[in-house]
């Protein structure tokens, strides 16, 4: 289960590997590994929660 903890420059995720999506597998976005966790930042300027909600 994905945890999102939302901050004033944009938001910290939580997940285990098999919950990651492309873009973070593929280490475009700033992540790091704890054990079994890692823990990704999408920053407000990647416009993140945009794309999510444009499907056309």
């Amino acid at each position: 289960m994905a945890v999102r903890i939302r901050l004033p420059g944009g938001t910290l995720k939580m997940k285990t590997y098999r919950e990651l999506r492309a873009r973070e597998r593929d280490r475009r976005v700033p992540m790091m590994k704890m054990g079994s966790l890692y823990f990704v930042w999408w920053s407000k300027s990647q416009g993140q929660e945009k794309t999510q909600g444009n499907s056309h």
